[in-house]
């Protein structure tokens, strides 16, 4: 799909109902406190992407590439994020309560004061990940994937380790 205006974007957004743009290339686009919630967002590049306070509850992000993309107090509450490219995302008090992050790149993702309640970090790679006050309880991970991440201190709750 060819990169969208402003205009177009700002037309999608206000249009009812759920988005489904899989694939679309979003990179550098400003979506703070977009609501996309239940979008389907599959396979499309938010690299850069500035959203803040956005709303992607339930969305569709599978194997969605968001490098360097801005979450920052983003809710993610249920969504499906498998398989997507996180590395170095802000993600700070980002909601990612009962999250599908099951093999996502989340290599350097700033995920201090996240809230990962109940969610499924399967095989998802957290080199370097910093998870400072992240709240962890319930969440699916192993012991491995967290020795790696770079910074746990105060991180709060009992995941739910596994392997």
């Amino acid at each position: 799909m060819a990169e969208l205006s402003r205009a177009q974007i700002f037309d999608l957004l206000n249009r009812p109902g759920p988005l489904w743009l899989p694939g679309v290339d979003l990179s550098e686009a400003d979506l703070r406190w977009a609501d996309l919630g239940s979008a389907n967002l599959s396979g499309a590049d938010l690299s850069g992407a500035q959203l803040q306070a956005a709303i992607l509850g339930t969305a569709n992000l599978s194997a969605a590439k968001l490098v360097h993309a801005n979450l920052r107090g983003a809710d993610l509450s249920g969504a499906q994020l498998q398989a997507a490219i996180l590395g170095t995302a802000n993600l700070s008090a980002a909601k990612l309560v009962h999250a599908n992050l099951r093999g996502a790149g989340m290599q350097g993702a700033d995920l201090r004061w996240a809230d990962l309640r109940g969610a499924d970090l399967t095989g998802a790679d957290l080199s370097l990940a910093d998870l400072r006050e992240a709240d962890l309880r319930d969440a699916q991970v192993t012991p491995t994937q967290l020795r790696r991440a770079s910074f746990l201190q105060g991180a709060r709750g009992q995941p739910a380790l596994s392997g």
